[in-house]
């Protein structure tokens, strides 16, 4: 069994954290909020006073952060102390540049590294059944699968270091932009006297089909459980879909690819979020949709 190190143990790190723990691995446990270290010391996490000393005696390091400024600020904090030859996976949502420039400082301190980031959403990670979308060389990615395989259900590795964050940032693009087409599309059959269930049928089965039909279902009482039944409490709230997307538009401008859907996209679920949709998950802006008048 590892010693494993795991800084931000937050609504995705503390599940994912306490799942290596009733794996066997020793984790030593960080995060900036005392209210979260309690709780971490309840699953069995040995929890530290400083990153530096979560980082100090791990074989593997985990990180779960909010951006890739903290990122780094906590990279530069850890490395002068982080055993040589220690493996560090950044599950992050971070910008590009932010996981060129983590696997860089790894790399100079004789570190294997990867990029990681997830999906799935905190059920995922309390159930252990996230994805998880890798950049990093094949040997680092070797070494993390026993690890990673105890957060979740699937690994898929995208190239070399940054591809992860890369793959997510184009995912969650695409997640935006269907949620938002679903969202549209219920709208409308309800103004039109269908009953959602009767749309459901129809769209869940046919060319509308995509995750945000059959899998996470915006209307309450339609198709499998998902946050629309719980008031639209957050598995994945408009503010994190905010940040996302706003990263997608980061690496078009930088690559020069028009992405007009992403762009749009970002654009509604601010609006959405500015009218009390922020701290609602972010298929609640069917909520949102369903007021809009036509222009």
């Amino acid at each position: 069994m590892a010693t494993i190190g795991f800084i931000g143990l937050g609504n995705m790190g503390l599940p994912m954290a306490s799942n290596l723990v009733k794996a066997g691995h020793e984790v030593l446990g960080f995060d900036t909020s005392p209210t979260i270290l309690e709780a971490a010391s309840d699953e069995k996490i040995i929890t530290c006073l400083t990153a530096s000393d979560a980082a100090a005696e791990a074989e593997v390091l985990i990180t779960m952060l909010p951006n890739g400024e903290i990122l780094l600020s906590v990279m530069e904090e850890i490395l002068p102390v982080t055993p040589k030859g220690a493996l560090l996976i950044d599950c992050s949502t971070v910008d590009v540049d932010s996981a060129k420039a983590f696997h860089a400082h790894a790399s100079a301190k004789g570190l294997g590294s990867i990029d990681a980031p997830v999906s799935g959403g905190i059920g995922g990670a309390q159930a252990g059944t996230l994805t998880f979308m890798i950049g990093g060389s094949e040997a680092d990615c070797k070494r993390a699968e026993p690890y990673l395989d105890i957060m979740g259900g699937k690994q898929v590795r995208c190239g070399e270091g940054s591809a992860g964050q890369a793959a997510k940032i184009c995912n969650n693009m695409l997640l935006a932009t269907t949620m938002i087409g679903v969202g549209e599309a219920f709208s409308l059959g309800k103004k039109l006297g269908l009953e959602p269930q009767a749309l459901y049928d129809v769209m869940s089965t046919s060319s509308g089909s995509c995750w945000s039909i059959n899998t996470y279902c915006p209307v309450p009482g339609v198709g499998p459980t998902s946050p629309a039944d719980n008031d639209y409490k957050p598995g994945f709230a408009s503010s994190l879909m905010i940040k996302d997307a706003s990263l997608a538009q980061i690496a078009a401008d930088a690559s020069g690819q028009a992405t007009p859907m992403g762009s749009r996209a970002l654009e509604l679920y601010k609006e959405f979020a500015a009218q009390s949709g922020e701290d609602l998950d972010f298929s609640g802006i069917i909520t949102w949709l369903e007021n809009l008048e036509r222009g």
